[in-house]
C-alpha cells in the first residue's frame, strides 16, 4: 500500500531524514520518500498508517493523511 502525508513543519534537509528514519523504523514499512518543498512524505508499506502519522508527529511535525 502507499499512504501520502501532508507534513507542516519541514525546512531543511535534516528535516527530510528525521522523518524518513522515524517511518523507516515502523514495522512494515518498504520506503519512504518526503519531498520537503512540496510537504509530503510518500510511504510504501505493509504498517498501520495511524503509527506511520504518529511516528511523524513524535518528531513535532503535524502529519495530515492526503485521502
Amino acid at each position: 500500500m502507499i499512504t501520502t502525508f501532508n507534513i507542516d513543519g519541514m525546512h531543511c534537509t535534516s528535516c527530510k531524514v528525521l522523518i524518513e528514519d522515524a517511518c523507516a523504523d515502523v514495522p512494515g514499512v518498504i520506503a519512504c520518500q518526503v519531498d520537503v518543498d512540496a510537504g509530503i512524505a510518500v510511504i510504501e508499506h505493509d504498517a498501520d498508517r495511524a503509527a506511520l502519522a504518529r511516528a511523524i508527529q513524535a518528531l513535532g511535525y503535524q502529519a495530515q493523511e492526503v485521502v
